[in-house]
């Protein structure tokens, strides 16, 4: 029996091992991402109850839009799953000076939202979004692309630590006038951590400290609502219903939980008693309504993804691929135990949301492009590129 013309081409074809596309193949960051998503959706729900209520009329309406930003942040992981990770080198200069231009364009009066007291979000064609949350990520990228590409003298001061702290400099600077001294902390930490990995000697990342410490005391003890943070830390319960109001309602809310918590919607503190329940503070309605067990799961899961991702750096056969999935697990991490340390009381209070489970649309979708890159890295590590 003869065979059709090209048959045997196309047998190859069909019988060539297909290459399983990075969304599916990293399931060890795919599932807890979606886990904790899932649980972020629901606990949304349940802080904003009070809120919403009052303010839109609703329980649901930061509920529902956490889903929408979810379906967005999916949609942008798979995308950024499928984007070949190397390709991000050749862009790296462009997304740096987006951020820049990003980050300046909030110092426009038309442009800025203010909220809080702070003028961090901007609004353009009727979204609104943060440039400090695609700030970190651009930052990671071209720090992942300039060291890597400086690697053969990355020990050299001038080369391998003056450049990388000049950018960081650049970006705290544009930062600080928002003002957001906990994106500048954030920014630091995965900055001199990338560097580390990279190979930058310890000595030279040590230097800049005789500089940051008088910046430091500039920043926190000559303005007055940042020391007032710290002396509050160091002792809430001076002045429980004023200045240490929101971390004694945080570790009551915690206390309260117990080992398996009140129950989903169950909790009290979200009552306007605890603020910004659904953002900065979800941690502590976590702990209130899913109680030690629920926050163990959900820090196990987060634990999951930072061990992934140390792996992930450690086999990468690229040096850009391997500074890039450090920066991005550091990210992840430096986020998780802020969040988490603030809510305990353990570190001053700082709005910094909680990966995948705050209420933002820009974090979310932020953190989950960060993951998508992160998978792509994975991938290529997996068949050796």
């Amino acid at each position: 029996m003869t065979s059709l013309p090209g048959s045997g081409t196309w047998r190859q074809i069909m019988d060539k091992p297909r290459a399983i596309h990075p969304f599916l193949s990293e399931k060890g960051i795919l599932f807890p991402v979606l886990v904790l998503c899932g649980i972020g959706i629901t606990m949304v729900c349940s802080a904003s109850s009070a809120i919403s209520m009052e303010e839109h009329n609703t329980l649901y309406y930061y509920m529902q839009k956490q889903a929408i930003f979810f379906c967005i942040s999916l949609s942008v992981m798979f995308v950024a799953a499928s984007f070949p990770f190397r390709l991000y080198k050749s862009l790296a200069w462009i997304i740096l000076s987006a951020s820049i231009v990003l980050l300046i364009l909030v110092m426009i009066p038309s442009l800025r939202v203010k909220a809080g007291g702070a003028s961090r979000w901007i609004s353009l064609f009727g979204f609104t979004f943060q440039p400090a949350e695609f700030a970190k990520l651009a930052l990671i990228l071209f720090m992942a692309y300039s060291l890597a590409k400086k690697q053969p003298v990355i020990e050299n001061f001038s080369i391998g630590f003056i450049p990388h702290f000049m950018i960081y400099l650049i970006f705290a600077g544009l930062i600080i006038v928002q003002p957001d001294f906990g994106t500048i902390v954030v920014l630091g930490l995965i900055c001199w951590g990338m560097m580390f990995v990279a190979g930058v000697r310890i000595l030279h990342l040590l230097s800049p400290l005789p500089l940051l410490i008088p910046m430091a005391y500039f920043l926190v003890y000559k303005v007055e609502y940042r020391l007032l943070r710290v002396m509050t830390f160091m002792n809430p319960w001076d002045d429980p219903y004023n200045t240490g109001y929101q971390i004694t309602q945080s570790l009551k809310a915690f206390g309260s939980g117990g080992l398996t918590g009140k129950g989903i919607g169950l909790g009290m503190h979200k009552m306007h008693y605890l603020p910004e329940p659904h953002t900065d503070f979800i941690f502590s309605i976590i702990g209130e309504e899913l109680g030690l067990a629920g926050v163990l799961f959900i820090l196990a899961l987060y634990g999951v993804i930072l061990v992934k991702g140390g792996t992930i750096a450690r086999k990468s056969k690229s040096m850009f691929g391997s500074v890039a999935a450090a920066g991005l697990t550091i990210y992840i991490g430096v986020q998780v135990i802020i969040n988490a340390g603030v809510a305990l009381g353990v570190l001053p209070t700082k709005g910094l949301t909680l990966p995948f489970i705050s209420y933002g649309g820009t974090s979310l979708i932020i953190n989950m492009t960060a993951m998508g890159i992160l998978m792509n890295i994975g991938a290529s590590a997996r068949h050796g590129k």
